[in-house]
């Protein structure tokens, strides 16, 4: 009796490890963007072997000098688009980031990139975020081929280059320039267990440089200390941190967020400091949290406006305010069947009451969202320690999407 797509998927579920394991492996490191050639290669011939009409971008060297800085420009930036068509009236679009950010400090497993299985868990750098979800959604299209059963819609997927920078040469590009014919989109994080994601907050970056004057350390009085007046104006962003606070944002699923920021993920001294000399520069980060019901335009003046209004409290404080990057904020009630088609999906397969949930960091929906104006919601197998030591991803959750996957795409009638 010939098996159907759930109980193919538990029969070759070791499948599903062992290519998470080789993604994991691949040390797809950005910045600067290593490896992206051998892993791109790795998911176009993965998509072609399941019948997809599979496409790998090779973006074009002025776009990297334009958004790289020199010392990324010889490591070239791709982007996967597949396409299954199966005679639908509408399309699923599918998408993930291969790209992860750097790894440091001592493993359970000595390599970060590892990719060891122990007690159920994948370790290694990406193996939660998100490589996994790409394991998931492959081990799902396998188990459809495999066992000749026919989504209701047509299905596109894409997987895209540096999501944990800006996306300018991954999603951003891709949704402008690759014609996609997606009338709802998954973007396979931002959801996990039985939360389904409809929106996640916005980000401004800005790099805050003080001036000073050098002199020599016994004789500070002839100089401005840098540093001293860039402790005093993060000092004074403790009002601003207040001031955002009282805004707030009430998710479907009932929880309260409301806009944050972080000071100080990168600072730095500048060239030509000794200890007996007065700091002539010093620069910090802002990492400002949009939420959802804010503006970006006015969360950017406003922001700047307090730095600039903070700085002339201050005595000899001069700064200048570099804007590193945005991505904007996303929401849509989960008003539309593609939600609720999801929501039952998840319910079925994981027998649990599903919850819409908005995600605090960014991820990619907005994309989809806001310029091919599709419906698009988040969801994959998620894990533990994102961005830090252990990255760890379940295998049990794996499974458990790639069969959600499967019951989306065999139930929902576009």
């Amino acid at each position: 009796m010939p098996l159907n797509p759930a109980s193919h998927l538990d029969r070759y579920a070791h499948d599903d490890i062992r290519l998470l394991q080789t993604l994991v492996r691949l040390r797809t490191v950005n910045p600067p963007g290593e490896n992206y050639d051998a892993i791109t290669s790795l998911l176009a011939r993965e998509l072609a072997a399941l019948g997809f009409a599979t496409r790998r971008f090779t973006l074009p060297s002025a776009l990297l000098k334009k958004h790289l800085p020199p010392d990324q420009w010889d490591h070239p930036r791709f982007n996967v688009l597949g396409r299954w068509n199966a005679g639908a009236a509408k399309t699923v679009h599918f998408n993930a980031h291969y790209d992860v950010v750097p790894a440091g400090g001592a493993w359970r497993h000595g390599d970060p990139f590892s990719g060891s299985l122990e007690r159920g868990w994948v370790y290694g750098r990406g193996a939660a975020d998100m490589k996994g979800s790409i394991a998931s959604l492959l081990l799902a299209l396998r188990a459809l081929r495999a066992t000749r059963t026919p989504p209701r819609c047509n299905v596109e997927v894409s997987f895209t280059a540096d999501e944990e920078t800006d996306s300018a040469l991954g999603s951003d590009w891709l949704v402008r320039h690759a014609d996609l014919r997606a009338d709802y989109a998954v973007v396979m994080e931002g959801g996990e267990g039985r939360a389904i994601c409809c929106g996640h907050n916005g980000v401004l970056w800005f790099n805050v440089i003080v001036h000073g004057r050098a002199a020599h350390g016994s004789k500070p009085e002839h100089g401005v200390n840098a540093l001293e007046k860039m402790s005093a104006l993060v000092l004074a962003l403790e009002d601003y941190k207040k001031l955002i606070a009282r805004r707030a944002f009430v998710t479907p699923e009932g929880k309260t967020m409301r806009p944050t920021l972080n000071v100080g993920g990168v600072f730095a001294a500048g060239s030509g400091v000794k200890i007996n000399t007065v700091p002539a520069f010093a620069s910090f980060t802002l990492d400002r949290r949009v939420i959802p019901v804010e503006n970006h335009e006015a969360a950017e003046r406003e922001l700047r406006a307090f730095l600039a209004a903070a700085a002339r409290k201050i005595s000899q404080c001069q700064i200048t305010v570099e804007k590193i990057s945005e991505n904007f904020s996303c929401f849509a009630p989960p008003a539309h069947p593609f939600f609720a088609a999801m929501a039952a999906s998840v319910g079925r397969v994981r027998r649990t009451r599903p919850v819409f949930s908005v995600s605090t960091g960014f991820n990619d929906m907005h994309f989809f969202a806001h310029h091919l104006k599709i419906p698009t919601l988040g969801y994959g197998p998620g894990g533990e320690n994102y961005h830090a030591v252990d990255e760890r991803a379940p295998v049990r959750d794996l499974v458990l999407t790639a069969k959600i996957y499967i019951d989306l795409l065999t139930t929902f009638p576009g």
